[in-house]
């Protein structure tokens, strides 16, 4: 009741907010007043609620699993407008799964969405504690958090409203972590610690595209390296291009390739490309015209293609790591054999990174010199195929466990 209140106290300046910023105001109605209709009410339906473009790739493994364990329809909730677009491309072709945006723990289009439709089971993927979604959902459903983690920077957050975060985790049916120190967090916040069980991580049950060889020669002739080394810096946020560029232009025989996490950040991109006097092209001029004319920085403006580019990489680079975010993805260059390279911010993929330094898969990075020793490391000491392909083995499986945990409860 407090939250709701709350809630509607804000309302009237949110609206108010709303009418002076167009891009947030079309982030809002698009949540808010989408198309409800495409939910089956005969049907149904386990619904995964996912926050963005990586919850929604980690669910990939789980949602096959499902799909074979369960006959009910999947709905997929989504908070990001990348993830939603994500989702839609991977799923478009399936009639079992129906994609929506999130609607922003509104009580009453989620009352309206549980009115339309009956559900098996709502899944929390990683930490989506929305009070409204869990709260009305409990009354008619189990609830099952998976691949749970709490992080260095939001336990102590979460401590500060522990005596309301308690009652919110009662109502959740079971929790699925990803480590032990996870699961003696979310202990202390407040869960029965009968209800939690450590499932490890979704990542490596993720089923990464395979590209032959065919594919990969055209991409790399589209992109035209001229026997130059392929430097694919991943998921890029704000603050990391800068170093990148310092980095880049101590190099010698390279072709720098930026992957931007967010799309809407490439015209800052460029304006720190052109300050520093650099020649660069975007991939989609390059698609239009065919090949590269010869630029050696490339600028990725399309979503879904960083796999591939990973898969014919010399260098790799995984963003949100040089800045305070805490890290991308490390298994995706992991897993096309290439060492990843990446910065000391690592709360996000702390069990993962911690895993691939301690078997030297990868290397850890903190300023511009210790940058250019790992590259140099990484081309006079690859790593083998054998010993990566032990290191997913061993780590597999989480999927089936949250499967088994969901027949059981």
């Amino acid at each position: 009741m407090f939250y709701n209140l709350i809630r509607g106290i804000l309302y009237p300046f949110i609206a108010i907010f709303l009418i002076f910023n167009s891009k947030k105001r079309k982030f809002v109605f698009k949540r808010l007043f989408q198309d409800f209709s495409i939910l089956k009410s005969d049907k149904e339906y386990i619904w995964l609620h996912c926050s963005s473009v990586g919850e929604i790739n980690l669910i990939d493994g789980l949602i096959k699993k499902i799909k074979n364990k369960f006959p009910q329809e999947i709905l997929i909730t989504v908070f990001t407008d990348t993830g939603y677009n994500t989702a839609i491309e991977r799923y478009s072709n399936d009639s079992s799964v129906t994609v929506m945006r999130f609607p922003l723990d509104d009580l009453f289009i989620l009352k309206r969405i549980i009115k339309t439709i009956s559900i098996k089971y709502l899944v929390l993927v990683e930490t989506e504690l929305w009070p409204n979604l869990i709260d009305e959902v409990s009354k008619v459903s189990k609830i099952i958090l998976v691949n749970g983690r709490i992080s260095n920077k939001s336990f102590p957050r979460y401590k500060k409203i522990k005596l309301i975060l308690k009652p919110l985790l009662n109502k959740i049916s079971f929790f699925c972590m990803q480590s032990t120190n996870d699961k003696d967090r979310i202990i202390n916040l407040g869960a029965d610690k009968n209800k939690i069980q450590v499932t490890g991580n979704l990542k490596f049950d993720i089923s990464f595209e395979s590209f032959s060889n065919r594919e990969k020669n055209n991409l790399k002739k589209l992109i035209n390296p001229n026997k130059y080394k392929i430097f694919v810096a991943g998921s890029t946020r704000t603050g990391e291009e800068e170093i990148l560029i310092n980095v880049f232009k101590k190099l010698k025989n390279t072709l720098l390739v930026i992957v931007p996490r967010h799309l809407e950040r490439i015209e800052n991109i460029e304006k720190l490309l052109t300050n520093s006097h650099l020649n660069y092209q975007r991939f989609s001029d390059i698609l239009i015209k065919g090949e590269n004319d010869n630029s050696n920085i490339i600028i990725v403006d399309k979503m879904g293609i960083l796999r591939k580019f990973y898969s014919i990489c010399d260098i790799s680079f995984v963003g949100g790591t040089l800045v305070n975010i805490g890290g991308h993805s490390l298994l995706e260059p992991l897993f096309y054999g290439k060492t990843p390279i990446f910065g000391h911010f690592l709360q996000n993929v702390k069990t993962i990174s911690r895993d691939i330094l301690s078997l030297n898969l990868g290397y850890k990075i903190h300023n511009e010199d210790e940058f250019l020793q790992a590259i140099n490391l990484i081309e006079t000491n690859p790593v083998s195929e054998d010993k990566i392909n032990q290191f997913f083995k061993s780590n597999q499986f989480a999927a089936e466990k949250i499967i088994k945990i969901m027949e059981e409860e």
